[in-house]
């Protein structure tokens, strides 16, 4: 099977290009943005060798579809999706706060938690928590966004005695985090679905705060499956999970946490085709609606001639 894991375009009017993790962000003329989402995909900061056949297009369609659900409560960056694995939009000025919410005690603030740490980012949680378990109330734990590595956590307080956000501005995509958090939320159980954690970006287009980038996929948040999760939160079992997670467990079976001296594990043909499924699972889960693979037979030519398109009827 074909996976997109280079790019190279020259589309119309074309001024730069940033090749992301899983992203290509192609910038041009009239603060028109083209964001590509191959099918690459990573995990522990490292992008993986082998690419994920159908990955972009779930990603790209996935945040398409939260995208538009959400454009009532918080303005966004979207125009159209020419193709399944592009979305153009308005350029925007990045916010270099990542606004990460938690509804349930998971991941790395369960970790944090386990360690003995009852205050994250500023905010204190209460005594008594086991992982997994719902929190009191959704809590926001901002990170600074590195230029390179692992983002950093970081309090409000401290975001804005450093001035890296107008008090003002930030206290607008705390509300546009917690809103979208519950229209997510709300949506997912819809599907069977529980929104434990994710992470929203912002920018600045004319000075209003716009959200950026994508929301609610398989790589940015982490879902459980409703049914029987209190059974097993009683029962000390893990839960089940909806989210690229069982690729770090499978990583972390062969060796890999991304630390010094660790070696890539080879990834077979039949664990990649696995990794394929799981994620049209999660996009027919997640949306509700069919998956409908599109003709990989030449993605370049098919991408570059859907945008070009696109790009003539602005």
């Amino acid at each position: 099977m074909n996976a997109l894991t280079k790019t190279n375009f020259n589309f119309p009017d074309q001024k730069s290009v940033y090749h992301g993790k899983v992203r290509d962000v192609y910038t041009l003329a009239n603060d028109i943005v083209v964001m590509i989402a191959s099918d690459r995909i990573s995990a522990f900061d490292h992008i993986l060798p082998k690419g994920i056949p159908y990955k972009g297009q779930v990603l790209n369609q996935v945040a398409t579809f939260f995208l538009e659900s959400t454009s009532d409560i918080v303005p966004n960056w979207l125009l159209a999706t020419p193709d399944p694995m592009v979305a153009v939009g308005k350029k925007c000025e990045p916010i270099r706060i990542e606004m990460v919410i938690r509804g349930y005690l998971a991941g790395h603030a369960a970790r944090e938690y386990k360690a003995g740490k009852r205050t994250l980012c500023g905010v204190t949680l209460v005594e008594g928590l086991k992982e997994n378990d719902r929190l009191p109330e959704p809590i926001i734990t901002p990170a600074a966004k590195a230029e390179e590595g692992h983002d950093e956590d970081i309090s409000k307080e401290e975001i804005l005695a450093k001035g890296l956000v107008p008090e003002e501005i930030y206290e607008t995509m705390e509300k546009y985090t917690r809103a979208l958090f519950h229209r997510g939320s709300e949506m997912a159980l819809e599907r069977g679905l529980i929104l434990v954690d994710t992470k929203y970006e912002f920018g600045l287009f004319n000075g209003e705060v716009v959200l950026i980038d994508e929301i609610h996929t398989p790589d940015s948040s982490r879902y459980f499956y409703a049914e029987g999760y209190e059974d097993r939160q009683k029962s000390g079992e893990p839960q089940k999970q909806l989210s690229k997670e069982f690729v770090r467990e499978w990583l972390m079976q062969n060796n890999f946490q991304g630390k010094d001296g660790d070696v890539m594990p080879v990834m077979p043909d039949e664990f990649v085709a696995t990794v394929t499924d799981r994620y049209i699972e999660l996009y027919e889960r997640i949306t509700g609606k069919e998956f409908i693979k599109a003709d990989a037979s030449q993605v370049t030519q098919r991408i570059e001639n859907n945008v070009v398109e696109y790009l003539k009827s602005i």
